[in-house]
């Protein structure tokens, strides 16, 4: 059997960048048992309720549900079990200093295979306050309606009336 190139997108948490200013982010190998890895290639995984703590110098991603294979028997997993986060010992360190100063939260962005292997994508967090989610969105539609307006111009229509 061949290995899989490129990318291909498992899922992603969209709650999570409306709910947090992603600072910066990091890619983070997964432990998974073999049922959770069957369970990932069919798209069965959640991570809305997910985030990344500290435990014993090294990252744990919890809340992360991968729900049990359907196929699997005695061996399947639990769905919402605690996974190690697999990163170079440096980007821990960097990462650790960083949530130590306070106001920052380590949130899965997306879950993808690369190359073959599972991987999620983590961002490192500051959470927004409702005024800025307000803003947000308000420059994400005027973004929007420029860009609307721009095709209407661009394929010669004209403008549209009450605007």
């Amino acid at each position: 059997m061949t290995r899989e190139t490129g990318r291909k997108l498992i899922a992603s948490n969209k709650k999570a960048r409306h709910d947090y200013t992603v600072l910066k982010t990091y890619e983070a190998g997964l432990v998974l048992a073999g049922t959770e890895v069957k369970s990932l290639r069919e798209g069965r995984v959640s991570l809305v309720d997910a985030f990344a703590q500290e435990h014993d110098r090294e990252l744990m991603l919890h809340g992360l549900h991968i729900a049990e294979y359907g196929f699997g028997s005695w061996t399947n997993h639990a769905p919402r079990r605690t996974r190690k986060l697999l990163l170079r010992r440096v980007e821990i360190d960097r990462i650790l200093d960083r949530l130590r100063e306070g106001g920052l939260a380590l949130v899965p962005l997306s879950m993808y295979f690369a190359n073959g292997w599972a991987k999620v994508e983590l961002g490192l967090a500051r959470g927004k306050r409702s005024y800025d989610k307000r803003q947000t969105l308000a420059e994400r539609d005027a973004n929007r309606e420029i860009a609307r307006e721009l095709g209407r111009r661009l394929k010669g229509r004209p403008a549209r009336a009450g605007r």
